[in-house]
């Protein structure tokens, strides 16, 4: 019996799918769009953020590979893009195994539809901030190995969170979770050199119900606490480990994202 799918409205906003307007793709709403040109309006430089975030994706996905992490929790997984954390992980290690958690109905049924047939990969709806339905779901049991190194990837997802007990809570389950040698790699959200122009993009979501939170350096290193960062630490996306092949940044601080990448 296939899993139903949730349901999906056309008319409220969702995060996921925005940012599927920033990386150019095609599952999206007119109401995503919407926000997606005044979020442009405000801010230029958002679809570069994207594509940035996407490079740090594919960097911290081959900086686990190579330390022989084999499978992976993608939280926060969002809608499939280009060079997704299986197709990276397997350009490595065939063997990768990848476990994608998303709390949109839109990430979730296409990433379903990406992954038919793929007996290396799940996907499944659930809130990061529950972090035991996800940790204990059957089909991500099934999967992952959690007495071996895993890699959990939180990446352009915590900014969708408000600071509180839950995720608090959530962060420390994570980390417990996860045996030594496991990796944890965060992309957030940060001001720039003008905060009040983040403030209005921020605004913007909370108006459609999707909150954003922008948060500085210190808090988001806080998520890292338990955790080992590697070097450079925390940083502007860009200036983590840049490839070659990288698109051009001449002032990494204008992608407006910190990432890091931490060992257990």
């Amino acid at each position: 019996m296939s899993t139903p799918q949730p349901p999906i409205d056309p008319n409220r906003p969702s995060a996921a799918r925005i940012y599927d307007v920033y990386l150019g793709g095609g599952h999206n709403f007119a109401s995503d769009r919407a926000v997606a040109a005044r979020a442009v309006e405000l801010l230029p430089e958002t679809p570069s953020v994207a594509r940035a975030n996407r490079a740090f994706l594919r960097r911290a996905v081959r900086y686990a590979t190579a330390r022989g992490i084999r499978q992976f929790l993608d939280l926060g997984s969002g809608i499939p893009a280009g060079d997704n954390v299986h197709q990276v992980a397997r350009s490595t290690a065939e063997d990768c195994r990848v476990a994608y958690a998303d709390i949109d109905p839109t990430a979730v049924l296409y990433t379903r539809h990406l992954l038919d047939g793929d007996p290396r990969t799940v996907v499944i709806q659930g809130d990061l901030q529950r972090p035991a339905m996800i940790l204990h779901q059957p089909a991500v049991r099934d999967l992952l190995d959690l007495s071996r190194p895993v890699g959990i990837l939180m990446l352009a997802v915590l900014h969708y969170l408000p600071d509180g007990p839950a995720l608090d809570a959530a962060m420390d389950a994570y980390r417990e979770a996860a045996p030594p040698g496991s990796v944890l790699a965060i992309s957030h959200l940060t001001f720039g050199d003008d905060p009040a122009l983040v403030d209005r993009v921020a605004d913007l979501y909370n108006r459609t119900g999707t909150p954003l939170v922008p948060r500085d350096a210190d808090r988001v290193g806080r998520f890292f606490e338990g955790w080992r960062l590697v070097e450079p630490g925390l940083v502007h996306s860009p200036r983590w480990r840049p490839d070659d092949g990288d698109e051009p940044v001449s002032d990494a601080a204008q992608r407006l994202t910190l990432a890091g990448v931490a060992e257990r």
